[in-house]
């Protein structure tokens, strides 16, 4: 005797974002803090390019930045193996710190997991974070582990997305995404081009953790929907180049304005395929890439009537930190307890070039 059909029999398994936390690194400084290590890292440089530097860390819209390097061990000449080694023993300290967090928070014990996703771009390590935090939080032996290494600053919502793809196919379960990165681990001591000094002046190194759940019980914002945009003929935009001193940045100048050329393309389908408008959306949970990238989409989003002001203030209080900053974003979101059935739309972008989107529910 087969089982009655019912509408039951196929409904989707709803995930939702149990919670989220930050870890923030050991060290920092205020932008005014910085300018005294620019004077002695810039000596022997024209006066102008010295005076157009400062004022390129002073316009960034960044008051403070957090490192897991004192800005002395930032601004001194190591080998490419030295400066590894550091962010390999200090992302495994803030990934431990910040997993332990959210699980106190959700009030979770590390054997409830079942997925470990985490996101890094600005170092090398084999094996990855996940299996230091198997080692370290004595997580299931049979968690399925996934890191996501090459992604830059759309991973931290590329990790929720696949995170969100393995909990809807399997009820009942718990993941974690935890994103840990150093930008200031890839600054390059004798390079003076603009994408190292704009490099330098917009990010900040931070620590991220965001729990998800398919199960009936827990709480938290729905993910909807989720969708990657990947842009043509645009790989060389964004990125790193592997020297013998370290990963060199790749920044293109052209970032805003490709931005802002593929925006409704970003946007408007993704939300029609989910019967939405913008007017629909009550939350922007952006990813603030930095000033200009934040001024070009304030100024589309104004356009329709939004504003990405808690984007802007993760960008002051942390700068960039890659895939853990639009983290920050939702953060703030879900501390404000936004009200109940509003929508929120995630958006970040990074290497390839690609956006990432998530349609929330809150």
């Amino acid at each position: 005797m087969g089982f009655p059909l019912s509408m039951d029999n196929f409904k989707t398994m709803s995930v939702k974002i149990k919670t989220v936390t930050k870890q923030l690194p050991k060290y920092s400084r205020a932008t005014n803090e910085i300018i005294p290590f620019l004077d002695a890292w810039l000596v022997g440089q024209d006066q102008r390019f010295i005076k157009k530097v400062k004022k390129i860390f002073e316009g960034a819209a960044v008051d403070k930045r957090y490192s897991i390097m004192d800005p002395i061990e930032v601004f001194t000449k190591t080998s490419f193996e030295e400066r590894n080694d550091i962010y390999i023993r200090e992302v495994v300290d803030l990934g431990e710190k910040v997993l332990e967090k959210a699980l106190l928070k959700a009030q979770w014990n590390p054997e409830d997991l079942d997925y470990i996703i985490t996101v890094s771009c600005t170092g090398i390590m084999i094996p990855s974070l996940d299996a230091y935090l198997i080692n370290k939080l004595k997580l299931r032996q049979d968690i399925v582990r996934l890191p996501v290494t090459e992604m830059g600053c759309a991973a931290g919502i590329s990790g929720i997305i696949y995170a969100k793809n393995f909990l809807q196919a399997n009820p009942g379960k718990r993941a974690a995404v935890i994103s840990v990165e150093s930008p200031t681990a890839t600054f390059q001591l004798d390079d003076f081009s603009m994408a190292n000094i704009v490099s330098a002046a917009i990010f900040g190194d931070g620590a991220a953790c965001v729990l998800l759940s398919s199960h009936e019980d827990d709480e938290g914002p729905e993910i909807l929907a989720e969708e990657m945009y990947h842009f043509y003929d645009n790989i060389d935009m964004m990125g790193f180049k592997l020297t013998n001193s370290g990963l060199q940045m790749i920044l293109d100048i052209e970032i805003p304005e490709t931005i802002a050329s593929h925006f409704p393309d970003i946007i408007h389908p993704f939300l029609a395929k989910n019967n939405l408008k913008i007017d629909d959306i009550d939350h922007l949970i952006f990813h603030p890439g930095g000033k200009k990238i934040v001024q070009t989409v304030e100024n589309l989003f104004s356009d329709l009537g939004k504003n990405i002001d808690d984007t802007k203030e993760v960008l002051r209080l942390y700068g960039n930190m890659s895939s853990a900053t639009v983290l920050y974003v939702l953060e703030r979101f879900m501390e404000n307890r936004p009200e109940k059935g509003t929508k929120g739309l995630m958006l970040s972008f990074g290497p390839g070039f690609s956006a990432q989107r998530i349609l929330l529910q809150f």
